[in-house]
């Protein structure tokens, strides 16, 4: 029997959403049907709803009627706009224990001299501003795999996955301040990760981010090799020293093996990009089910994108472990309203028109949406941008919602896999870390097979729960730790999506 043709997701809702593209007399509800096309994904009321009254999706606030809908009608950004209404924060009035799992997970890692562990094992080449980034893609650019081609001057070094330059748009013209410890969290971040079995971190010279400051702050001493390419005698003596380097290092970077590592030691940035009218129903809630089992197991979960929580973050308050962490969410949200606000800019300004297409009509529908990718454990600890998270279980880490910039943050805080939904077709990566991409529905994922890892569309298509899902979202974490290629790894994805926040004024 096939599934009915919409998607109830809340009694108390006064929208379903549509599996399919509905045509005009499409039954929708009990005695109510379409009274015009609706889109896949979109909304469609089955109830009136008066100007100015809430519109509700997943039992929650998502806007306003700003007006008059009628039984039958599609529901979106012609007629449902944002507005004020109070939220009950209740601070920890959900929190409740974790059942530990009854059989440990595990899969096949890496653990470093130090204890840490890792998931994969890469070379990194870090920059510390934009005038070093050329000699950095130079470098590895002469280890660097073709995925097309076959052709791999790393053949002999198997247990290494690659030589990375990870490089930005910053590092001077900057001022000493927020931005400038900002960047160097992250590259601190990134410098530590045990995902890199070596870093070398190239500089010019004269920058405002002086790799001597940078390693001071980070307290980096003995864990990378520092180039400035003034002192080195210009770009060509640079690139033949980064490399020498490289050469001298791979073979100590190729003797390594796996071994049985608890499921406890993976940290798991979740996030979600291209988000249609399905990632709350589907991926997200399916990855929410994923996280939930891999906390159970004693490992942590990143939910980040704050600007992407706002609207929802009552829910999340009330799941904090003390009502100091829940206040501390609440704070970022005032941070980002002063923050828009000095900008120019508007908090319902985040959904993108790729966001709109898919049925996402408010910054709080899609909130709503994507906090379900954290599952339902307690909210142990809310972190600022790229700090390191030493928390186990779900942890909140503020960043915007641009997903590079989001993603970059959450793997210099220690993210050794990433679990990324999309409903539009995200195309992803994030050295060193392991990208898997879910997609939330059977016809982008039957489209863009070569880059989605797992189709969450077998919720919407009737064939698989939420939970099942879920299931199978979590052995593949494990079986990425363990060493398996995601698709973005097949086509080299993660060293362009490198995006560390950057704030402050551009001197």
């Amino acid at each position: 029997m096939p599934p009915p043709p919409v998607i109830r997701l809340h009694p108390d809702d006064g929208v379903v959403i549509a599996r399919a593209t509905l045509l005009p007399g499409a039954p929708v509800a009990d005695k109510v049907a379409a009274v015009q096309r609706i889109p896949a994904g979109h909304k469609v009321a089955v109830r009136p709803i008066a100007v100015g009254e809430p519109v509700r999706r997943y039992g929650q606030i998502i806007g306003f009627a700003s007006a008059p809908i009628d039984p039958g009608q599609h529901v979106h950004v012609h007629n449902c706009a944002m507005g004020d209404f109070a939220k009950d924060y209740a601070y920890g009035a959900d929190a409740k224990p974790t059942t530990p799992a009854n059989s440990p997970a595990g899969f096949m890692g890496i653990r470093r001299k130090d204890g840490r562990v890792a998931t994969r094992n890469y070379i990194g080449i870090l920059t510390s501003v934009n005038c070093s980034a050329h000699v950095a893609g130079l470098v590895a650019d002469v280890f660097r795999r073709n995925p097309f081609s076959g052709d791999d001057p790393l053949a002999d070094y198997p247990n290494v996955d690659g030589v990375v330059a990870l490089t930005h748009k910053t590092g001077c013209g900057m001022s000493e301040g927020d931005g400038l410890r900002l960047l160097r969290r992250t590259l601190g971040g990134y410098a530590r990760h045990a995902n890199f079995s070596h870093i070398v971190m190239l500089g010019l010279g004269c920058e405002v981010n002086q790799i001597g400051g940078l390693m001071e702050e980070q307290r980096l001493a003995g864990r990378l090799k520092a180039m400035d390419i003034q002192a080195m005698g210009g770009t060509r003596k640079t690139v033949a020293a980064g490399v020498e380097f490289v050469k001298e290092v791979l073979a100590e970077a190729n003797a390594v093996t796996r071994e049985p590592i608890p499921a406890s030691e993976l940290t798991v940035a979740l996030q979600c990009g291209g988000s249609d009218g399905y990632s709350g129903v589907s991926a997200n809630p399916a990855l929410g089910a994923a996280s939930d089992l891999l906390v159970q197991h004693g490992g942590t979960v990143i939910l980040s994108e704050t600007p992407e929580t706002y609207g929802a973050e009552h829910l999340l308050t009330r799941r904090a472990v003390s009502r100091a962490v829940g206040e501390k969410l609440v704070a970022l949200m005032r941070w980002w309203e002063e923050y828009t606000k000095r900008e120019g800019a508007e908090m319902n300004a985040n959904p993108s028109p790729g966001n709109k297409a898919g049925g996402l009509t408010t910054i709080l529908e899609k909130s709503l949406g994507a906090m379900a990718k954290a599952g339902s454990t307690n909210l142990v600890d809310v972190v600022g941008y790229a700090e390191p998270v030493t928390a186990r279980g779900f942890v909140f880490m503020d960043t915007p919602g641009y997903d590079p910039v989001a993603a970059t943050g959450q793997v210099a805080g220690g993210a050794n896999v990433v679990c990324f939904t999309t409903g539009r077709g995200s195309v992803f990566g994030c050295k060193p870390a392991p990208s898997i991409k879910l997609a939330t529905n059977s016809p982008m994922y039957r489209r863009m097979e070569d880059d989605m890892d797992v189709n969450c569309g077998t919720i919407l298509d009737g064939d698989e729960t939420v939970q099942e899902c879920g299931q199978r979202i979590f052995e593949l974490m494990l079986r990425v730790a363990s060493g398996e290629r995601t698709k973005s790894e097949s086509f080299d994805f993660g060293a362009a999506e490198f995006a560390p926040w950057v704030l402050g004024a551009t001197m």
